[in-house]
């Protein structure tokens, strides 16, 4: 049976609760993508104590959105019950079957932005991610030359060649022997 052909949910049912969800998961990605643009500017001022920050809010953040998900579940197993199929299997066109053409709309509308928002905080989140590899390459560089290691100080045990002992200099703030 194709879900046009069933009745539609009664007014104010699976509408109203799907565009309600929708603008709290816009909420939740609008605080999500203002933390990482945060985060960034932290990376590049080298605030390690925001940064750090960062990641509780964004940590905090996900466990909100992990309730959001919960809902999206209950939503789509309400719709799925109405069409006839698995919640995995219901989409948004099939869901705006079920409800009012102005909830529908709505919900569109609502989805796209979600999308927009969630492809713009993957972005952001992938260019932090880039700065901070970029800023610990440059600690370990600073590590390598401060400690006179050759192949740094983070490396596995064996990775580098072995050093004898006479060829390490000590790097000498204050060199008193004349």
């Amino acid at each position: 049976m194709s879900a046009s052909l069933l009745p539609a949910a009664p007014e104010g049912a699976l509408g109203p609760a799907l565009v309600a969800h929708l603008d709290e998961q816009i909420a939740s990605t609008q605080r999500l993508l203002q933390i990482v643009m945060a985060q960034a500017a932290a990376i590049r001022d080298r605030d390690v104590d925001t940064v750090l920050g960062s990641i509780t809010e964004i940590q905090g953040e996900m466990e909100r959105r992990a309730a959001l998900e919960r809902v999206r579940t209950g939503l789509l197993a309400r719709a799925g019950a109405q069409l006839g199929v698995a919640a995995h299997a219901v989409t948004l066109d099939a869901v705006c079957s079920l409800i009012a053409p102005a909830e529908a709309a709505a919900a569109r509308e609502r989805s796209a932005e979600l999308r927009g928002l969630l492809a713009e905080v993957g972005r952001q989140h992938g260019a932090n991610r880039l700065l901070m590899r970029q800023e610990l390459a440059f600690l370990e560089h600073l590590t390598r030359l401060l400690g006179g290691e050759e192949h740094g100080a983070y490396a596995p045990p064996g990775a580098g060649a072995p050093v004898h002992p006479a060829a390490v200099r000590p790097h000498r703030v204050l060199d008193l022997q004349a």
